[in-house]
């Protein structure tokens, strides 16, 4: 900016989409390593916002269409299952591998994704990963040998992984980011409310072979690639590495450095958790359902769609409460009331209660993975939000896969009624390590550091079982060791 010769003002956007001219960072090698710099006393951060710069409202649309491929894709794995395994007359073990192959995927995106993002910027991201979806969806419309389908699926995981990651780190870092995440997710639960619905659709009423339905994934990726590598094609590796500069002189990569953080392997553990229950309930249902509660195809097929639609909702409405009650609390009443309707699920044998409350269900579970992300920007520094998220993004994959495939293992043997009980164990270790996580900033009202989000907060209840669990062994050594009673 203009200034005398001595003195000179910059303006550091929080955003990574933003070109900034920092003369002393483009002087430097092109790489990780060259862009370590000491945050300058006089740098004013300034937040962006979903239309400021103008820009943003495009790169936001594109990043909203990216989630809701994202969505379709995943979703339509529950709804094919039942079609999958007549088709090429496999048990539940075999399927279920259906579930597993997206894992080598995500867990290529997670070591790949801050190369990518540092060597190619996230118009990489927006290149690799509608790509990847691309051929994917090309590969299972030529109908393969089941074997290339599961290895067709692996490449479809990796384009998810690459842009879960980078796009809830970029919305993430946004002004109101609590809303606009859910927003983010609540397009993601879009798809699977819709990919469902048609693929049951096109199968049972239209009469159309299973793989059919990805003709229409074809077209969609195609957008998604224009689209985003449209809106994202200034943000290239030296704009990223500008926007993110390390402010230590570490000689690790930011995956490494951000895997020393307690945050990032709670949230990580945290959305595996998560993506498991998710994709389980939504993968399982319909079989459930046909098996369990004797429902009929499509009904039953509806059923994994109201599970969706309840995620969705959940995501547009609770994001607008969740900054009011605070993350921290607000979570766990939402992950308290899943619980319950879990519980109800699992011992009402109705068919229709059942439908009911697991739609409830996805109302409550839907706000959870959009809070552990702000929860994560909100507690880590900028730079190691990618490296941070894609590893934990690739944890949910893991998630994601292995929990349905042990589903399927187990049902093999017991029936698919263990569905329920595991659900509900797993939702007791969400409430576990949420618990787990440091107690977000608490800053005095009326103080300068104190964030519009926490002044928009009705009241603040907050807990670190970690830390309290650490004061605790304290207090009893140092009563011990005073000759106190023990």
């Amino acid at each position: 900016m203009a200034g005398s010769s001595h003195t000179s003002i910059e303006l550091q956007f929080v955003g990574p989409s933003t070109p900034i001219d920092l003369t002393s960072i483009t002087a430097q090698k092109n790489n990780d390593p060259a862009e370590f710099l000491p945050q300058p006393s006089t740098t004013v951060s300034v937040v962006e916002r979903w239309n400021h710069p103008k820009v943003n409202v495009f790169r936001t649309f594109a990043t909203f269409f990216a989630f809701t491929i994202a969505g379709a894709n995943d979703a339509a794995y529950g709804a094919l299952i039942p079609y999958i395994e007549e088709d090429y007359g496999l048990s539940y073990v075999v399927v279920s591998m259906v579930f597993l192959s997206p894992l080598v995927g995500y867990a290529g995106a997670a070591l790949l994704n801050n190369f990518i993002h540092v060597r190619f910027g996230q118009r990489g991201v927006a290149f690799f990963g509608p790509l990847c979806h691309l051929l994917a969806y090309l590969g299972i419309c030529l109908h393969p040998p089941y074997p290339v389908l599961v290895l067709v699926f692996i490449l479809a995981g990796f384009g998810t992984g690459l842009e879960d990651a980078a796009w809830n780190a970029w919305v993430g870092n946004m002004a109101n980011s609590n809303e606009l995440l859910g927003f983010l997710h609540g397009f993601y639960g879009v798809g699977a409310v819709l990919s469902p619905l048609i693929a049951t659709s096109l199968v049972t009423q239209a009469g159309w072979p299973w793989w059919a339905f990805y003709y229409l994934m074809v077209g969609g990726a195609v957008i998604e690639l224009i689209t985003s590598l449209w809106a994202f094609w200034p943000v290239n590796g030296r704009v990223y590495r500008e926007t993110r500069p390390r402010t230590e002189n570490v000689k690790e990569s930011r995956l490494k450095e951000s895997l020393k953080s307690r945050v990032t392997w709670v949230i990580s553990i945290f959305v595996l958790c998560y993506g498991g229950v998710e994709v389980a309930l939504g993968g399982w249902i319909v079989t459930f359902m046909r098996r369990e509660r004797a429902g009929q195809p499509f009904e039953s097929g509806m059923v994994a769609t109201g599970f969706w639609a309840g995620i969705t909702s959940g995501r547009f409405v609770l994001g607008f409460l969740t900054p009011k009650l605070g993350e921290k609390f607000a979570t766990m009443v939402y992950i308290l009331g899943s619980m319950v309707c879990q519980l109800i699920f699992w011992l009402a044998p109705s068919f229709h209660i059942s439908a009911i409350f697991v739609a409830i269900q996805g109302f409550f579970l839907g706000p959870l993975f959009p809070a552990v992300i702000v929860v994560a920007t909100k507690l880590l520094p900028s730079h190691l939000h990618v490296s941070a998220i894609g590893f934990a993004s690739a944890c949910g994959g893991g998630g994601a896969a292995i929990l349905p495939f042990g589903i399927g293992a187990l049902a093999q043997a017991r029936g698919v009624s263990i569905l329920q009980p595991i659900i509900l164990a797993i939702l007791v270790v969400l409430a576990l390590l949420w618990l787990c996580l440091p107690t977000l900033f608490k800053a005095p009202p009326g103080s300068p550091r104190e964030t519009p989000d926490k002044r928009r907060q009705w009241f603040d209840i907050d807990f670190d079982l970690v830390a309290a669990g650490k004061r605790t062994i304290h207090k009893a050594k140092s009563t011990g060791g005073s000759g106190g009673p023990m």
